[in-house]
């Protein structure tokens, strides 16, 4: 039993991560990508587009880490509002709680006779009726402890990652456009080589994650390259 409660919460925490590195990778490759190409048109002199690449991911990672964080806390005073309520309700009105779990049963395949067993041993155990009702009424699991934190330094640490593929052609190359020319190859690689591991990790093809990957993200980074050069 303890080794299948430690699978469900790997999956959980995994499925957590991948989606934090997604949002702070995805952004990371497209908005400094943005705004250097942007300012290559304008700017010759590569230092000065990399001086405002690196001051655009430092506010860029602090912004998109604070928005995990809220996220994430947002969810654990949601699940822990609705256990509160659910307390209450095996408390104040249990018969009624304890007619919405046989409707659950119900759904699945168990018969009134079946249910009433399950229901009347959790009538015994109010916390495991609680956390019943939590998952398979609700649809919520219990939030990892300390999950807003590892969500924003996750979410904060991929655009990092992220942002510098661009910029790293600015920092090496001195010509503006030389280097937009060598930033967009590293990035539409970077995007194939994103989707093909975030794709192995999700369990889907590979090939498909990563064209569907750079294909999306490309078109993302064009539009953005389009608004900041008409802009510049």
């Amino acid at each position: 039993m303890h080794d299948h409660h430690d699978h469900l919460e790997e999956h959980f925490t995994a499925g957590n991560a991948v989606r934090d590195i997604v949002i702070g990778m995805s952004d990371g490759l497209t908005v400094p990508f943005a705004l250097a190409a942007g300012l290559t048109g304008a700017i010759s002199q590569t230092h000065l587009i990399v001086t405002a690449g690196v001051a655009e991911i430092a506010a860029g990672s602090i912004a998109m880490g604070l928005g995990g964080f809220l996220a994430a806390r947002g969810d654990a005073e949601h699940y822990a509002h609705e256990k509160r309520r659910e307390e209450a309700e095996v408390i104040s009105v249990p018969d009624r709680e304890a007619q919405e779990v046989e409707e659950i049963f119900r759904t699945y395949g168990l018969t009134e006779e079946e249910s009433s067993t399950v229901v009347a041993s959790l009538r015994r155990r109010p916390v495991d009726w609680v956390n019943f009702m939590m998952r398979f009424e609700l649809g919520l699991e219990e939030p990892e402890p300390g999950r807003a934190w590892k969500s924003a330094a996750t979410i904060a640490g991929a655009y990092i990652v992220g942002g510098f593929v661009p910029l790293s052609a600015y920092i090496v190359l001195s010509d503006a456009q030389a280097a937009l020319k060598a930033s967009v190859l590293v990035t539409l690689v970077a995007l194939a080589i994103f989707g093909g591991i975030k794709a192995r990790v999700t369990g889907q093809p590979m090939w498909k994650g990563a064209l569907q990957t750079t294909f999306i993200g490309g078109l993302a980074a064009a539009a953005a390259f389009g608004i900041a050069r008409s802009i510049s």
